[in-house]
Formats: structure tokens, C-alpha cells, sequence
């Protein structure tokens, strides 16, 4: 299309900040890569760049213009790794670190179905609910859940969970059922590693410090103590689902419900992901996806 005709090459010479360089880079000649910024110039009827004897440098038009531009060329870039990819079985190693029992559960089987897929990939997974440094560990990604604090890494959504408070049918009878945040302070409380339960009341996300009746630092556990009538507690759904289906556990206060948390995949800032690894990820989205239908 006429309209990307000298995109590639604006874009290289505002991130190199010389016509020369940028046409090394591109591996075509200076003379080229000026006309072409030139009659990019001409069509957007707008000065882009400002050329001297010793400096490049964008106008203010031309920094707007290339901050669009690179998203341009990097979907273009990442459209043309696709169709190689699909083109070229994907190798090598990958190196995941993600929580224990979501990983267990649910991340470790679509792995494993990858590697079936792929069998020219090696996989390194590391399950651990310690927040590793990616960059020191070697890692290429990490799954996260629920809400983000790190902003030096970049995110992908694969999917959403669900938190929800809850007692069984036991407890509630012999204890009361509660019917606002506040009367929490009167019932016993199941805590994990978390110090405060989330919900959410007209829109205004509310924080809730419980006193622990019990405080453990596994969901699994916490699941057990709340089937058995020990207190009330608030776990993602990946957990309770099949009990709150069957009757054995009792959703609490669904009206102040929080809404749903992401379930990320997060890697460097800036770094360029490898084709294997935006193929494993968009595995692991599609993946979760079909969990929760």
C-alpha cells in the first residue's frame, strides 16, 4: 500500500537518528532512504524530520508521527514472526515460573500439551509462590494472579478468576449468616496470606481486615477448614467451584462481590519475546479460556 511506503525507513532513521545508519540497518542505500522519507514528507504534506551537516532530529509532528509508526511496525514485524513460526517448527528452551497450585492445576497440563505439540521445545518450569526476579532467574515469563504491583514488567492477560467469600452450610447454621462486611468482625475467619479481603459496594472497592481465626498460607488447606465448618473464607474460584455447584459451600454476600482479577503472563519491559514464547503464550490464553467455558 502507497501509504506505508517510507515508514520503515522514517522509523529507522528516528530511532538511529541518521539516514546513513538507518540504511545500513535496512541494508539499502543513504539515497533511498532519503527519497523515501521525502516523499513521505510530500504526502503527509508535513515536515518530519530536520536534517543539518551533523545532527537528525524530529520535528514535533515527526516524534507524534513515530510514536504511532513503531506500533505499526512492530504488529507488522510480529504479523511476519507468526507466519514464520508457522512456517518453522519452534526450538529451544523455555523458562516459566508460576504459583504452585494454579500451577499444578491448570498451567503444568497445557505446558505439557504444548510440548506435545512442539517437541522441539525444552521446558523449564519452576512452581513457587515467592514473586521471583525474572531477569536475575533467567526467566522468559512468569504467571501472575490477580492485581499488579510490579510496573517494570509487561503484561499479557491470559485470563480472569473470581473471588468469593464463603462458609458451609454447618457453620452458617450453628454461627449465623452475615448479611454485611461489617458483621465479619463476629464471625470466625479463615485468613491465608493475604491480610485483607476485597469486595466491592456501588462501585466503591471496599478492604476489609479480618481477624484471623485461622491463618494458613495455602488455599488448599483454607478449603479444607472451610468444608469442615471452621469459619468463613475468601478464595478465587479455582478452588471452591465444585463445592459451591454441589451445595457443600455457600457463597456470602454476593452483592459486594469484588469484580474479576486478571491471570497474567508478565516479562521484561522492552525485551523482544521470542516467537516460542508468544506461541506458548497465546497457547496458555486460548487454554484458559476453554477452563472457564
Amino acid at each position: 500500500m502507497k501509504e506505508w511506503q517510507g515508514v520503515s525507513e522514517f522509523v529507522a532513521v528516528a530511532e538511529l537518528g541518521s539516514f546513513s545508519k538507518a540504511a545500513k540497518v535496512l541494508g539499502i542505500s543513504i539515497a533511498q532512504v532519503s527519497r523515501t522519507v521525502l516523499q513521505l514528507e510530500q504526502r503527509l504534506n508535513c515536515k518530519l524530520v530536520l536534517r543539518t551537516t551533523r545532527q537528525v532530529r524530529l520535528t514535533e509532528q515527526g516524534t507524534l508521527y513515530y510514536q504511532q509508526c513503531r506500533a505499526l511496525v512492530n504488529g507488522l514485524q510480529q504479523a511476519n514472526q507468526l507466519l514464520t513460526s508457522l512456517q518453522h517448527e519452534p526450538s529451544g528452551s523455555i523458562k516459566i515460573t508460576a504459583p504452585v497450585y494454579y500451577g499444578e492445576q491448570f498451567i503444568a497440563p497445557l505446558l505439557h500439551e504444548f510440548l506435545l505439540r512442539y517437541p522441539k521445545v525444552q521446558l523449564d518450569l519452576q512452581l513457587t509462590n515467592d514473586q521471583l526476579d525474572l531477569v536475575q532467574g533467567g526467566f522468559d515469563c512468569a504467571i501472575r494472579l490477580g492485581q499488579l504491583t510490579d510496573s517494570s514488567l509487561q503484561a499479557k492477560a491470559l485470563g480472569k478468576r473470581t473471588l468469593y467469600l464463603c462458609a458451609s452450610p454447618d457453620y452458617l447454621q450453628k454461627f449465623g449468616t452475615p448479611s454485611t462486611v461489617a458483621e465479619l468482625h463476629q464471625h470466625r475467619c479463615l485468613v491465608g496470606s493475604i491480610d485483607f479481603w476485597r469486595f466491592e459496594q456501588q462501585g466503591q472497592k471496599l478492604q476489609f481486615k479480618p481477624q484471623p481465626y485461622l491463618r494458613c498460607n495455602s488455599g488448599v488447606a483454607l478449603t479444607d477448614a472451610v468444608l469442615k465448618g471452621l469459619g468463613i473464607t475468601q478464595l478465587p474460584d479455582y478452588y471452591l467451584n465444585p463445592f459451591l455447584e454441589d451445595g457443600r459451600l455457600v457463597a456470602l454476600l454476593p452483592e459486594q462481590q469484588p469484580s474479576d482479577e486478571g491471570i497474567w503472563a508478565l516479562y521484561p519491559l522492552n525485551r523482544h519475546l521470542p516467537v516460542k514464547v508468544r506461541l506458548l503464550l497465546d497457547w496458555l490464553q486460548q487454554g484458559l479460556a476453554k477452563e472457564l467455558k
